[in-house]
């Protein structure tokens, strides 16, 4: 019998994702006013989200993201790294790339203690909770930010973006159900995917996904070359 999700509550970084995005945006020299406008909110609804009083939906963390030149990536492994000092990098010197034979050598140098391990276990996972009853896993340890590889979760009703809404951004999406049923509305069409189903679309295809079913509904997620807006 296969084990029952239990989400990685030790690993959540939902519990600073408001004052991640909060300080990429004041880094980025916005106001939270003129910051909401631009992305068609309202700044009371940026404030609650940067003072983790409400959780954003996928469609509104993307459009965040993407606002900010920020990678889904960097939010699961800046927390990850939150509190923790590192010392400023060397300049590199004049006609030398920064991806030199140095640097590789002090990586083959580091102790087994300082590698990442390649293989993550379940309760390692970082996690981000979204607004509408989704959970999202992290399912990698490289991290790459044109490359968003998760393990979701969408409760009874969760929905990545309102009914009446579709969302949309760049990449190509692949998805593989594990349990479940989530429906996955393309532009006109609308399929029901169940345990064992897969599907893949660009994701500038207007989209959104919705567990309409009597239980969570849980699927292998990857996006790939997502591209921050410029």
């Amino acid at each position: 019998m296969a084990a029952k999700h239990e989400p990685a509550a030790e690993h959540s970084e939902s519990a600073n994702l408001g004052e991640q995005l909060r300080a990429r945006r004041q880094a980025s020299g916005l106001s939270l006013r003129q910051f909401a406008r631009d992305l068609g909110y309202s700044a009371a609804f940026v404030s609650q989200i940067e003072n983790n009083k409400s959780q954003p939906s996928v469609a509104t963390l993307y459009a965040i993201c993407s606002a900010l030149n920020v990678s889904i990536d960097e939010l699961f492994s800046s927390a990850a790294g939150a509190g923790a000092e590192e010392p400023p990098a060397p300049a590199p010197e004049a006609g030398v790339e920064k991806h030199s034979f140095h640097g590789a050598l002090a990586k083959l140098n580091e102790s087994p203690e300082e590698q990442q391990s390649p293989l993550l276990r379940p309760g390692e996972r970082r996690q981000l909770v979204l607004d509408s009853g989704v959970t999202w896993e992290q399912l990698s340890s490289i991290h790459d930010s044109t490359v968003d590889f998760l393990h979701v979760r969408y409760e009874v009703d969760g929905s990545s973006v309102p009914d009446d809404k579709l969302t949309r951004h760049s990449g190509i999406e692949y998805g593989y159900i594990i349990s479940g049923t989530l429906e996955v509305a393309l532009a006109f069409d609308t399929y029901q995917l169940h345990a064992g189903d897969s599907i893949a679309f660009d994701s500038t295809t207007p989209h959104r996904l919705t567990n309409r079913g009597d239980g969570p509904a849980e699927a292998i997620w990857f996006v790939h070359g997502r591209k921050p807006a410029r």
